[in-house]
């Protein structure tokens, strides 16, 4: 696996409609999970169930990321979208989010869940970056 860096969007309760009308313009291949769907269901209130946990539309080598879960703040100007890199490995993720670290602002530390490593963090310079790495490869 490569290492790669992606835009990662989020929406306020809108995300399936604008990433099925970002796939009428790139075209791809659209995959959505929506929180009910997902091994976190139990950890989200009743009226997030129907809200998209994580959105990927994959059209060559373009790679468009979204979501309806914004974090704990939700949605506000300067949140709206944010890096996300794809590590290819437990210590390049480590490397990363600690060198990005310096001045920033956790998120979300380094963790595991159900699909890998993930953790988010905004930097000194106010960017907001997210960590994945898939450990079931």
């Amino acid at each position: 696996m490569k290492t790669t860096i992606n835009a990662y969007l989020n929406f306020n309760g809108n995300c399936s409609e604008a990433m099925s009308f970002y796939q009428t313009c790139f075209g791809g291949e659209l995959t959505l999970q929506t929180v009910e769907d997902s091994p976190m269901a139990g950890q989200w209130p009743a009226q997030a169930q129907q809200n998209v946990l994580h959105a990927s539309l994959v059209s060559n080598d373009l790679v468009l990321l979204g979501s309806d879960v914004g974090g704990p703040d939700h949605l506000i100007d300067g949140n709206s979208i944010s890096l996300s890199i794809t590590c290819s490995s437990p210590q390049e993720i480590e490397t990363f989010f600690a060198n990005l670290s310096d001045g920033a602002k956790t998120i979300m530390p380094l963790h595991n869940f159900f699909a890998g490593i993930m953790g988010h963090l905004t930097d000194k310079y106010g960017k907001n970056w997210m960590f994945y790495y898939n450990s079931n490869n």
